[in-house]
């Protein structure tokens, strides 16, 4: 088990950046429809997963109202630490957020996947394919979100091999999350359907708070079924590793 779980933290950090420095190599056009349509399609598996995975999971091992409270004070939580700067998903330049310092965003990003550590840990502490799928949940909204990263830090005075190596180092943080996670929690069982409900909350908050808003700002037809697409796609395929297992 830990293995796996060393494998898609790994894979969760190192894929997210690597995907990031990939689509900033596109001409800006084309990244402004692939960020967004990546946007929706990482809704989708965020909404998936907690919906589909996080907290059935939860309840089956937690009486409903606690899972429910947990769920509640986690969706509180992250509004907090958003307005701390320790939480945020921007993918637009033009964010309030961004005209912080690059050295803030950076830690509050290293807190983050740090945190995403732990929400890969303990999917993967209930079941392999609950673990896939928080892991592809992971991966799907932190690309855009380190394209958004990447231009911060440019923005700021950061060379493009400096940006890539900060946010490198800043993404490896979720490995020592999962790991410091896959022991405690392999201590304290009883831990793990909370866990699972403050990660569900953490997806769900993502999705709610910081992403559908952006995707609104697109009002097209076209690119409104765009979005509707990617993000049933996105909720399919939770649905296929999760349900299908």
């Amino acid at each position: 088990m830990l293995s796996w779980i060393i494998a898609f933290s790994i894979l969760g950090s190192i894929g997210a950046v690597a995907g990031a420095a990939l689509m900033l190599v596109f001409p800006d056009d084309i990244r402004r429809t692939l960020v967004p349509s990546l946007v929706s399609y990482a809704t989708g598996t965020l909404l998936g997963a907690a919906f589909l995975g996080m907290i059935p999971a939860a309840l089956k091992q937690a009486q409903t109202f606690l899972v429910s409270a947990t769920v509640l004070a986690g969706m509180v939580l992250f509004f907090v630490l958003e307005k701390l700067v320790l939480w945020r998903h921007c993918h637009d330049i033009e964010c309030e957020v961004h005209g912080r310092a690059g050295s803030l965003l950076l830690v509050g990003d290293a807190f983050h996947n740090f945190v995403d550590g732990v929400v890969i840990a303990a999917a993967f502490l209930t079941t392999i394919p609950l673990g896939i799928a928080a892991s592809l949940a992971v991966i799907a909204h932190e690309v855009p979100q380190e394209v958004g990263d990447f231009a911060i830090l440019l923005d700021n005075g950061y060379g493009r091999k400096r940006a890539l190596i900060l946010n490198g180092l800043s993404a490896a943080a979720t490995l020592p999350g999962a790991v410091a996670a896959y022991f405690w929690l392999g201590e304290t069982r009883k831990a793990v359907p909370y866990i699972l409900a403050l990660s569900a909350a953490s997806f769900i908050y993502i999705a709610a708070a910081d992403l559908i808003p952006g995707l609104h700002k697109q009002t097209t037809p076209a690119a409104s079924m765009r979005q509707i697409v990617l993000l049933l796609f996105g909720i399919g395929t939770i649905a296929f590793f999760h349900l299908g297992s």
